[in-house]
């Protein structure tokens, strides 16, 4: 058990550099329908907004990576408390 512990420690900062790497990257992948002008008050288009295709599969992987990023945040602190 101990073996395994120490495996952890050492193997899960390699995952969540791994995690936060795919989650800075499908962020900065998605679109924004607003836009700039959208966060101050001045977009005309529609408040809703579809994501069709690749948009949305991003979208997906990028909630998936974030609770992962999350749960390997938490077991982070589990493990070495």
């Amino acid at each position: 058990m101990l073996v395994s512990m120490q495996f952890l420690v050492t193997l899960l900062p390699w995952v969540q550099i791994v995690l936060s790497i795919i989650l800075t990257a499908s962020i900065l992948l998605q679109q924004s329908g607003a836009g700039v002008g959208g966060a101050f008050g001045g977009s005309d288009e529609s408040i809703h907004h579809t994501r069709r295709g690749m948009e949305k599969v991003l979208f997906y992987i990028t909630i998936v990576t974030a609770i992962l990023f999350a749960f390997s945040a938490f077991a982070v602190i589990l493990i070495r408390a």
